[in-house]
């Protein structure tokens, strides 16, 4: 059995605050090793369930936030960016399961450090007219993959978004949100064995997955700018003047939408593409 683990750090246990999570926040290196052992318990938890090899990749904004000399040696890494495929890089139809550790809930609603792909500009994103953000996307694509998201971690809104999506997934909540920036948490100790026993749990009971339709993916951004340069890309129409939409294969989009956001960050930043 080939296990999959994306790790994001806002549902990470006890963080709440971007001081917690971007670089150089006075709470970041200590955050880095908070999210390197949630995704040890995930890896714990696979390998009890018979696990023969276990590929994270670090998801989360630079995505350099592992720590590889902490991380369990069972495991392969994925480390920095840019990716094609971002937060699902290196997944393929080979696996058997997705593990999600440390997710967030989408923009616009009250969670934990709740957005969608932070620092792109991002207002609302739609799958066939559907509201979602990174859980939403993600789930699609490992659909499009033949590979189910057997668990998710994170804040009670990130798990209760999880749950629209796909009931079959596991949820862990680590912490339960009082607001965007404030979290009653639980125990460290208490939410890592819970992510260890929840994920052996959960691959012991994997659900069918799989996708092979077309789907519409679209964007509404902040800057109209970002809009414009991305309306010169074939198939993609412009909505209005910040929204776009696109049709196509779930991993053409996903990947499509990956470029997107390397569009956004030269376009906001007045910086070139490459």
């Amino acid at each position: 059995m080939k296990v999959y683990v994306s790790a994001d750090m806002e549902g990470i246990t006890g963080l709440v605050d971007a001081e917690d999570v971007q670089p150089p926040g006075r709470d970041y290196e200590r955050s880095r090793v908070m999210m390197t052992e949630d995704v040890n318990a995930a890896i714990r938890g696979a390998y009890a369930a018979g696990a023969t090899a276990v590929l994270v990749n670090d998801a989360h904004g630079p995505m350099r936030n592992l720590l590889p000399d902490l991380l369990d040696p069972r495991a392969r890494l994925i480390k920095g960016r840019p990716k094609p495929m971002g937060m699902i890089e290196g997944l393929s139809s080979e696996y058997d399961a997705v593990l999600c550790v440390g997710f967030h809930s989408r923009a616009g609603v009250l969670g934990v450090l709740s957005h969608s792909f932070m620092g792109h500009e991002i207002e609302d994103i739609w799958l066939d007219d559907r509201p979602t953000g990174e859980i939403g996307l993600l789930h699609a694509a490992a659909a499009a993959y033949g590979v189910p998201v057997a668990l998710l971690t994170g804040d009670d809104t990130a798990c209760d978004e999880t749950k629209s999506w796909d009931p079959s997934v596991a949820t862990v909540p680590v912490k339960f949100a009082k607001d965007r920036f404030a979290a009653q948490l639980v125990p460290v100790a208490e939410a890592r064995e819970a992510i260890e026993t929840a994920t052996t749990q959960a691959l012991a009971n994997l659900a069918a997955a799989s996708d092979h339709g077309l789907h519409r993916l679209t964007v509404r951004w902040q800057s109209a700018s970002v809009a414009l340069h991305l309306g010169a890309i074939p198939g993609v129409e412009r909505q209005d003047d910040r929204t776009v939409t696109v049709e196509g294969e779930m991993l053409q989009l996903y990947r499509l939408f990956n470029l997107f956001l390397r569009v956004c960050t030269a376009v906001t930043s007045n910086q070139p593409y490459c």
